[in-house]
């Protein structure tokens, strides 16, 4: 049922008015003046307003003016009872916002079907507010699957590129550290041999005597063990860069299972250590590029039940993001630095935090955070869409909780909640 507010300060015609329009089958409420309309306008809320042109201390015009003014009922199909006619004072109330008029003395007939075709208008206009607002919301949806189906691609890819670089390094690493083993012990042998000829024949010729010191003999038979084992020590770190490269990617896991979260935040810190440790691959002084300080502070956490390749994503991306600002600072922090702590809440959530000593960000940043395609990085440098992901991932993915913490001067913490057990 429609419902109709009349407003009139004549109480014959607004008693009139009410009864034709019960009599139609509408929902009618009655005003005497300006302000009680406006007032009951809001009360109500009604699809369609008759009001008088002409009354005391607030006229049609104004409350038209007014009610068009508040974005709740600015929808309202508002028409004018009036006895004027000119185009001038028709020009008035089309500017103030009325939707049609109704000439004075009423017709009843005329009337109703004004009522009826603004009815119709009011109800096309609400049903397009639905279609519209059901298409922002598909269109949302949309950017989101979009946003989520473009990362999850580069993640994927990067994971398949991740796990052929530790495949293609794993055959000649082995082949390396099985035949180190042999060298040293071949190595070890020769140098036992020399040091036999040297006791049983400790008077060399004088050729011999020569090449002993150009090889600086001394020092060759010290050092070259400590090379061997050197070397020996680089080849099991990369066995180990490679297990943990492997760990990151978790193609050849199931998708759902319990994991140490400990281990895929230093997976995925050991796939950031070239951004982190920048210095060390170039000439650039410590006051030009500080290198990245990470804080670990670890709480006990049991085995938590999770997907573990999209977790991983998620730290990837938000410590990406806090080393592209604390970069583009330019050591404007004392000593540029992520801190990742971690604790288990009340034995059913977890909870991570990882906070940098940046210049922080604004409110207004801050809410819009997590929008996809929205970045405060310059063109080109970013997508918008790695907090998106983080979001729906450990919102929607894990049902838990991601929030973003900063002040502006004080840098940013991103808190990331999620429970021990998925839910099936």
């Amino acid at each position: 049922m429609s419902k109709i507010l009349v407003v009139e300060d004549d109480s014959a015609t607004r008693l009139l008015l009410k009864r034709d329009l019960q009599l139609e089958g509408y929902e009618v409420a009655v005003a005497k003046n300006g302000e009680e309309g406006l007032e009951k306008a809001f009360n109500v809320r009604p699809a369609l307003i008759l009001c008088d042109w002409m009354m005391p201390l607030m006229d049609g015009v104004e409350v038209c003016r007014r009610l068009k003014a508040t974005p709740d009922l600015a929808s309202t199909f508002f028409i004018l009872l009036t006895a004027r006619d000119s185009v001038a004072d028709r020009v008035q109330g089309l500017d103030a916002g009325a939707d049609d008029f109704v000439s004075k003395p009423i017709e009843s007939n005329e009337l109703l079907a004004r009522v009826r075709a603004g009815l119709r208008v009011y109800q096309y206009q609400q049903q397009l507010g639905e279609i519209n607002q059901q298409l922002s919301q598909t269109l949302q949806e949309l950017q989101q699957t979009q946003a989520q189906l473009v990362q999850s691609e580069k993640m994927s890819g990067l994971g398949q590129m991740v796990a052929g670089i530790a495949h293609a390094i794993n055959n000649p690493i082995a082949f390396i550290s099985g035949n180190l083993a042999h060298t040293k012990n071949r190595v070890a042998d020769l140098l036992n041999l020399i040091h036999l000829y040297q006791k049983h024949y400790s008077n060399p010729t004088d050729e011999i005597q020569l090449a002993l010191e150009n090889l600086d003999w001394e020092f060759l038979s010290e050092d070259l063990p400590k090379s061997l084992d050197s070397m020996s020590s680089g080849a099991n770190r990369i066995r180990d860069l490679v297990v943990k490269l492997k760990s990151f990617s978790r193609l050849d896991e199931a998708e759902s299972k319990q994991v140490d979260i400990h281990e895929g935040i230093d997976n995925t810190l050991l796939l950031l250590e070239h951004r982190l440790s920048k210095n060390s691959y170039n000439n650039l002084s410590t006051n030009d590029e500080p290198q990245i300080q990470v804080v670990k502070e670890y709480g006990y956490l049991p085995p938590i039940e999770c997907y573990p390749a999209q977790l991983n994503q998620v730290f990837f991306n938000i410590l990406n993001n806090a080393i592209d600002y604390l970069e583009e600072e330019n050591g404007e922090a004392p000593t540029p630095s992520i801190w990742i702590r971690t604790k288990l809440l009340d034995g059913n959530w977890v909870e991570i935090a990882i906070a940098d000593n940046g210049s922080g960000m604004t409110p207004e940043v801050v809410q819009q955070i997590f929008n996809p395609f929205f970045t405060t990085k310059p063109v080109g440098k970013g997508t918008g869409l790695g907090l998106a992901i983080a979001y729906s991932i450990v919102v929607d993915k894990h049902k838990g909780l991601l929030e973003c913490r900063s002040t502006k001067g004080e840098g940013t913490e991103f808190l990331i909640k999620i429970p021990t057990h998925q839910q099936v």
